[in-house]
């Protein structure tokens, strides 16, 4: 099969000529080929030639012009090349053997067939060839094209060869299954079951990184399910693992929070590609299985689990090398606020609730909403819609508050610099009791977050503890 019409882009005849006076077999391989197949765009061309990488690379540059980014990793023998939005990769042919301990390969030069061979699937191991004799021919070996037609994920060698080489790739099969909507093969998937013990070898940073490219996938709990049922879940996420299965007392249960967490994941994800989002849907209920209760008459209760959860959040994020800064705080204050929307649809609510919502919630008012509505997970269609017109309510309420008060993100006009001033008094308990004391009486509505009204209230609270007043 020839697939040079699909090789539109200038770089392509480029690559080859130098190849072609360099005297190298040269092709494009793995990923980009795939895309051409399946018509999906993109930006990452890798480069194979039967030699010295580094050198083509070196070559490819000069003619392109040496201004442009160029960057040689000698450790793993590839240079890279930004043109434009195009990130270029060359690498000699090599082939590559594992010790069972270990993902760092020993690397030897290789032919073609080397180094497809240690491909990680069949769909990422196809070649097209740029020399001029045989330009835009298909290599396939491993019926790559086939398997993208079949929508299936197969390793070009036996399952377990190419999982001991690099157990990473088992979290690549799941991922490149839950991108691309395709199914794995029943031998590749009963060999991540077996051998998902092996990922225990991968650093925490490489699995996640897989990891958050699922939870970003059009539906990640596809990935969810595959990675639990190949126990991969077990070793990477146990937290999450713990949140499966039904218990039931005197014909009282709960529902599986595993599978309505990953319900939340879905229906939140097709509002937004915001990451930490999807992550606090994730995490939303992660706390449910350590206060899980009985009660006789109530039944099964899980009575503080959004505070718990929060408090997990940052032992998760560190364990799983994710960043500790404001993505953390951010997932770790939906967590914490989800359940606080819910109570406010009582028509009895006052504007002060809503203020402390608003207040509280701050800049991420809009994602906790979103989360709240994606936490509608029930089958009773007419259930669903009521609860969500119940929210169409409160955010009506929301933004008529926000518009008269101006609450969300608010800084108080009084700040404790003013107050030390005003009374000549060092930091301490008094400057915080007056400063909380202004903020709930904005929050109250008692006063407009106004400087004269807030002054006025400071010197009232400071004449009531036995303050006066050295500076006006």
């Amino acid at each position: 099969m020839n697939l040079s019409k699909h090789l539109q882009l200038d770089i392509f005849k480029l690559v080859g000529a130098v190849a072609d006076k360099m005297g190298v077999e040269t092709y494009v391989v793995g990923g980009y080929v795939r895309d051409i197949l399946l018509e999906r765009p993109s930006k990452d061309i890798d480069f194979v030639c039967v030699g010295s990488g580094v050198e083509l690379a070196q070559a490819v540059h000069n003619e392109l012009g040496s201004n442009l980014p160029f960057s040689v990793f000698k450790s793993f023998g590839t240079a890279m090349i930004k043109s434009g939005e195009l990130e270029l990769e060359f690498v000699g042919a090599r082939k590559e053997s594992y010790q069972r301990d270990s993902r760092k390969p020993i690397v030897e030069d290789g032919t073609l067939e080397d180094d497809q061979n240690r491909r990680d699937f069949s769909i990422n191991a196809m070649a097209i060839s740029l020399n001029k004799k045989s330009y835009g021919e298909l290599i396939d070996p491993f019926n790559g094209q086939a398997d993208l037609g079949s929508k299936t994920i197969r390793t070009p060698l036996a399952p377990e060869v190419t999982f001991s080489d690099d157990p990473l790739r088992m979290m690549r099969a799941v991922r490149f299954a839950t991108q691309l909507n395709f199914d794995i093969e029943a031998d590749t998937f009963e060999a991540i079951t077996k051998m998902a013990d092996r990922i225990e070898i991968v650093s925490m940073e490489r699995v996640t990184v897989e990891l958050n490219k699922i939870i970003l996938a059009k539906k990640p709990s596809y990935g969810f399910k595959l990675l639990f049922y190949a126990k991969l879940l077990d070793k990477i996420f146990p937290e999450m693992v713990a949140l499966q299965g039904v218990q039931t007392i005197e014909d009282k249960s709960h529902k599986d929070n595993f599978y309505h967490t990953l319900q939340v994941l879905d229906n939140i994800s097709e509002h937004t590609d915001d990451l930490w989002l999807r992550w606090a849907a994730i995490l939303h209920d992660i706390a449910k299985p350590a206060t899980k209760r009985f009660n006789k008459k109530t039944g099964w209760t899980f009575h503080g689990h959004e505070d718990k959860g929060a408090r997990m959040v940052p032992g998760i994020f560190r364990r799983m090398k994710l960043p500790l800064g404001a993505e953390m705080k951010k997932v770790q204050k939906l967590v914490r606020l989800h359940l606080r929307p819910i109570p406010l649809v009582r028509d009895e609510i006052t504007d002060a609730a809503i203020r402390r919502l608003l207040f509280e919630a701050g800049e991420h008012t809009d994602d906790l909403m979103m989360l709240c509505r994606a936490d509608i997970t029930s089958k009773n269609q007419n259930k669903v819609k009521r609860f969500l017109q119940n929210f169409d309510s409160v955010e009506q309420r929301m933004r008529e508050v926000e518009e008269k008060d101006k609450i969300r993100n608010f800084q108080p006009v009084i700040t404790g610099e003013v107050i030390m001033n005003t009374f000549k008094v060092a930091p301490g308990r008094l400057v915080g009791e007056i400063k909380e004391a202004l903020k709930e009486a904005v929050l109250e509505g008692k006063i407009q977050n106004e400087y004269n009204q807030a002054y006025n209230l400071m010197l009232e609270l400071g004449r009531e503890r036995g303050l006066e007043v050295v500076k006006s």
